[in-house]
């Protein structure tokens, strides 16, 4: 343990950058940070985690999803509130996205606990195994285990190398046949707070350092397919054609303003499959991907429509059969408006007026929404940039973070 004496000197958002500097280490050879869930590297990284949270005094334990918990024990029966993130990274990753989440609230525990303070509830920090859901086509295992939610088949899923889940956490020491056991009380938890970086630029912009998310956004995906005819590029005239492409382009362009013209709205078009695909051909099949994405299902559902009415109206116009499938669905996730409220004040109490926004990526907190009240605390990063080896967080923004969270647990004591 630090000394108490020494608590006030202390610069904790440089002792954060210290242990995700260690942490940054344990990743596969290359650029970035490469961590998968139940490899070498994620041991090497729990052996960090473990040390991290020993010396913040808390009792650490690994359960059967890998889940590594820290706690911080409270009179027998009390309820826990939770806090964490996951320790896993996409491949040529950065350091923070994720990992950040477990240091930080570590920390602000440690820092309470220097300055005497004696919870009346429990405190667990987690570190969950998998969230990216790069080595294996699942992701949120560990939330989704606490809240009740997974799915034992998704065991037999086989990573790149034809490992599957249940043979790696086997290999790993877990016993994957206990995870249905691993299911909490809802009675029992207090709520849920992940600090993460924001993965955008809204924060940075804004020249704040923190930021309270309001929800996460729910996602919908359509495949949509355009189909006119194929025909020689130098021969059919222009006023002839039924060009594919071209009506492709204005869909494109369509759903762009959609969400320009929609407040809240996120749309992306990431794919395109042009049939011939000949510089001398005019295309006559094209099929591209829509994504949208928006904090409340309302409003994503109403633009769902929106694009369905405007692939028929462009389709129509230019003489092209269309074709259009929702493919995938995902409801937003609202975070809890006591938790809003607490991490709201919490930063008044800190002398900062602290934005809302929405998260427009899935977080570990839309699996464990399904178990109690959530809520989020969101960090500038540089540039908006994750996933890359550029990533970056500043000092400062994680010192303030370490000081909201700690000021939100006094929160709950005051009214426990």
């Amino acid at each position: 343990m630090i000394p108490s004496a020494a608590m006030t000197e202390m610069d904790w958002g440089a002792l954060a950058q210290d242990w995700l500097d260690r942490l940054a280490q344990c990743s596969e050879p290359g650029a970035g940070v490469t961590r998968l869930p139940f490899t070498p590297e994620h041991r090497k990284a729990l052996v960090v985690l473990t040390e991290l949270m020993e010396q913040a005094g808390l009792r650490v334990s690994l359960d059967a999803a890998g889940t590594l918990i820290g706690r911080l024990d409270g009179p027998e029966g009390a309820p826990v509130l939770l806090m964490g993130s996951h320790q896993d990274s996409v491949r040529e990753g950065g350091a923070y996205d994720g990992i950040m989440g477990v240091v930080l609230p570590v920390l602000a525990l440690q820092k309470l606990r220097g300055q005497g303070a004696t919870l009346p509830f429990a405190v667990e920090v987690l570190a969950f195994a998998d969230e990216e859901g790069v080595r294996f086509p699942t992701a949120l295992m560990g939330p989704r285990v606490l809240a009740g939610q997974f799915d034992m088949a998704a065991l037999d899923m086989v990573d790149r190398e034809g490992v599957s889940l249940r043979a790696a956490m086997q290999e790993f020491g877990l016993e994957p046949a206990a995870l249905p056991d691993l299911g909490r009380d809802p009675a029992q938890i207090l709520g849920w707070i992940e600090a993460h970086l924001e993965q955008g630029p809204v924060l940075e912009n804004a020249a704040a350092p923190l930021g309270i998310v309001t929800a996460i956004c729910g996602i919908e995906r359509h495949s949509v397919t355009l189909t006119g005819k194929a025909a020689h590029a130098g021969t059919m005239p222009m006023a002839l054609r039924r060009d594919a492409l071209a009506g492709a382009a204005e869909l494109v362009l369509a759903v762009e303003s959609l969400a320009h013209g929609t407040e809240g709205l996120m749309s992306n078009v990431g794919t395109l499959q042009v049939r011939p695909g000949a510089v001398n051909a005019v295309p006559g099949e094209v099929t591209l991907t829509v994504e949208l994405r928006a904090p409340s299902d309302g409003l994503r559902e109403g633009a769902g429509a929106s694009l369905a009415r405007l692939a028929r109206e462009i389709a129509k116009r230019r003489g092209l059969e269309l074709a259009i499938e929702r493919t995938y669905a995902q409801p937003a996730t609202p975070c809890a408006d006591q938790i809003i409220a607490r991490l709201s004040q919490a930063a008044r109490e800190l002398g900062m007026q602290v934005p809302h926004l929405p998260s427009g990526a899935t977080h570990d907190t839309s699996a464990i929404a399904d178990l109690c009240p959530v809520g989020m605390l969101f960090l500038r990063c540089r540039e908006g940039i994750s996933h890359h080896p550029d990533e970056f967080v500043d000092t400062d923004a994680m010192s303030l973070a370490i000081d909201t969270l700690g000021q939100v647990i006094r929160g709950y004591m005051a009214r426990a």
